[in-house]
């Protein structure tokens, strides 16, 4: 049995020390049940745990529901009935919301409610390596100094430092995770090549880490567990690689041709896409490992696309 196989037990077999009055093992409250907190929820045994969440469209809602899950509307403009009795009984709360000019919407909403939520054990609050900021190809670890350069990745930064003052004043644990560009089953280098769009942009020294969905999955299940003390943790991959490498390995995985090469400055990106470029870093993960006493599935994007493409093929 290996690590992952070991915080999957601790996580989906009822507990022994005091839950909800649910009687289950505990209630974890997603504020955004998008791609990651699909991957968690898959891992968690729902004989053992309530689980609740929020979308922003009613038809995302009721297939939430099709599936067990309290799903609610929230939008972040104003509170929606239901959901402070839901935190009420939450025993863990992962925020992956977006901030937005006016600060995090859910904090914005909500402060109060965590605050004083007698069973919470857990916030987990899903942050970017983008604060890091410009680092010019050099290595950055949790002990650098945030330094956002975006706009986005600033808006992240501040909402950090809410969630780090609710935790610090209201004695709750939170725990802010960093996370590198995400992929998983169909969200990878290996659809973007098999829909003939991809190209291979190149820009001289650029090198980004990643991080698959599931090894996401992993780490939180651990800290939820209750295994660690960092109050914040990179989650990334072992190897910051040139974005044209990992296009290239998946077009060999697929057997197809290479896809054409462009200069970054000849590229049409969007806004967005442009700015990730904007800022060149490599980002450590040994406190994650250690800290939560984790290994990856998918240290490389190597092994992501070879898993990718085997549970297409099982």
């Amino acid at each position: 049995m290996g690590d992952d196989d070991k915080v999957i037990t601790d996580m989906t077999t009822p507990a022994t020390t005091a839950g909800t009055s649910t009687g289950r093992n505990g209630c974890l409250f997603c504020f955004g049940l998008g791609f990651t907190a699909r991957h968690l929820i898959r891992r968690l045994d729902t004989a053992h745990w309530r689980i609740a969440g929020t979308v922003r469209e009613k038809s995302a809602a009721e297939r939430w529901h099709a599936t067990g899950v309290d799903a609610y509307i929230f939008d972040g403009s104003s509170c929606t009935p239901g959901i402070a009795e839901t935190l009420a009984e939450a025993t863990h709360i992962l925020v992956s919301a977006p901030p937005g000019p006016e600060g995090d919407p859910v904090l914005a909403h909500y402060h109060d409610v965590f605050a004083n939520a007698v069973h919470l054990r857990w916030i987990g609050y899903l942050s970017t390596v983008g604060v890091y900021g410009e680092h010019h190809g050099g290595w950055v670890d949790e002990a650098t100094p945030a330094a956002p350069a975006s706009r986005r990745s600033q808006l992240r930064r501040a909402a950090e430092e809410d969630w780090e003052r609710l935790g610090s004043n209201s004695g709750k644990r939170v725990v802010i995770f960093r996370l590198a560009g995400i992929y998983g089953p169909g969200r990878s280098a290996i659809d973007n090549v098999r829909s003939g769009r991809a190209r291979r942009i190149i820009k001289p020294g650029q090198r980004f880490n990643r991080i698959h969905v599931d090894d996401i999955a992993t780490a939180l299940l651990a800290s939820m567990s209750g295994r660690g003390s960092a109050p914040v943790l990179n989650i990334t991959d072992d190897l910051p690689a040139p974005p044209q490498d990992v296009i290239a390995h998946a077009a060999e995985l697929l057997g197809l041709p290479l896809p054409p090469a462009v200069a970054f400055e000849d590229a049409d990106l969007s806004p967005m896409a442009r700015s990730f470029y904007g800022e060149n870093k490599q980002v450590r993960n040994d406190l994650m490992k250690r800290d939560l006493g984790i290994e990856l599935r998918n240290p490389t994007y190597r092994e992501g696309l070879a898993a990718i493409l085997a549970a297409e093929r099982s």
